[in-house]
């Protein structure tokens, strides 16, 4: 009874708001399916903000509708962002937008060349990539880049899938020029591991989605997981980009700030206004293959947004023009 109260009471305020913004649908749909919505997710607004919610919805709702309608190789929907407003998106989950182009070449470019290659490849199937992470409303994006990364060039030296404490990072290589829930780079993490003896176990050292706590890294509280140096690859070249892969998964930093990507559900990514060069989000290459109805070539990328954006966390994004600038920022630990 209770449950159906509440339903009630928020087609009541859906009404509300309706009255005074039309759309693209009727808006019996845009309640039934923001209802349907909210309960799915338990979502609860104060009075101020519904409003806000329910218009962000709608123009979320309508801009999936009207994409999908492109009968394009990527398929949007609505996911626990549909929400929000993509400057509210970007603003929460996003860290420092980064321009490649006013980088120096890194200091540990270091081109390997393993030889062929073969068409596909997947680390996860081979047992290198932990399970899906959630960063919450925390712009650590960085740490999880990071840690993944190490947890898979681990899993390759010892054949044990490790999983590690993405909050070590977080509180303790501020030194190094991060800056927790708002933003840092995966090389400086690196270094951090290699400095200071290596990373916790997540067990031992749980991730918080916080930045204000001291650093409570200690190594008695074992195993500790190190790493001996890292490398990165070509600035924006897709050929030292896979062959890098051929060794362990890549952290990588990309252009996450479309609209298109908030709300993305599967299919292989293109969005033609995604940048190369402005960076503001890291995930994890864990692989590469082709999408077979469309003989689209794609990247296997693991992001930290939990399993219920994108396809069980994973997007596949465009390969071979260094889309969204997935070859820009590309390193990997030893």
């Amino acid at each position: 009874m209770l449950k159906k109260l509440t339903l009630i009471a928020l087609m009541v305020m859906v009404a509300l708001v309706a009255a005074k913004h039309p759309h693209r649908y009727r808006e019996s749909h845009y309640k039934e399916e923001f209802v349907k919505w909210m309960s799915h997710r338990n979502a609860l607004y104060s009075s101020v903000d519904f409003h806000d919610k329910y218009e962000n919805f709608k123009s979320n709702y309508d801009f999936i509708a009207n994409w999908n309608d492109k009968q394009s190789s990527t398929i949007l929907g609505l996911n626990d962002f549909a929400d929000l407003s993509n400057k509210e998106y970007r603003e929460t989950y996003l860290g420092t937008t980064y321009d490649v182009s006013d980088l120096e070449e890194s200091t540990r470019l270091n081109q390997i060349f393993v030889g062929d290659v073969p068409n596909h490849l997947d680390w996860r199937v081979q047992g290198a990539v932990s399970h899906v992470k959630d960063q919450g409303r925390c712009g650590s994006c960085w740490s999880f880049s990071t840690v993944g990364a190490i947890e898979g060039s681990n899993f390759v030296k010892t054949g044990v899938m490790t999983t590690l404490s993405e909050q070590q990072l977080v509180d303790c290589s501020k030194t190094y020029g991060n800056h927790g829930c708002n933003g840092g780079l995966m090389e400086p993490s690196f270094q951090y591991v290699i400095d200071n003896g290596g990373l916790m176990t997540e067990t031992n050292y749980p991730y918080t989605a916080t930045d204000k706590a001291a650093c409570k890294f200690d190594a008695s509280k074992g195993p500790i997981t190190t790493i001996s140096a890292y490398n990165t690859t070509v600035r924006g070249s897709e050929d030292s980009l896979l062959q890098a892969v051929q060794l362990n998964p890549i952290a990588v930093a990309i252009d996450a700030g479309q609209r298109s990507f908030q709300l993305y559900k599967s299919g292989v990514y293109y969005d033609s206004n995604c940048s190369s060069y402005r960076l503001n989000h890291a995930v994890l290459l864990v692989g590469y293959g082709v999408e077979h109805t469309t003989n689209s070539p794609y990247w296997i990328v693991k992001n930290s947004w939990n399993t219920v954006w994108g396809n069980q966390g994973y997007i596949m994004m465009a390969k071979g023009s260094n889309h969204c600038g997935i070859a820009s920022m590309a390193s990997y630990s030893i």
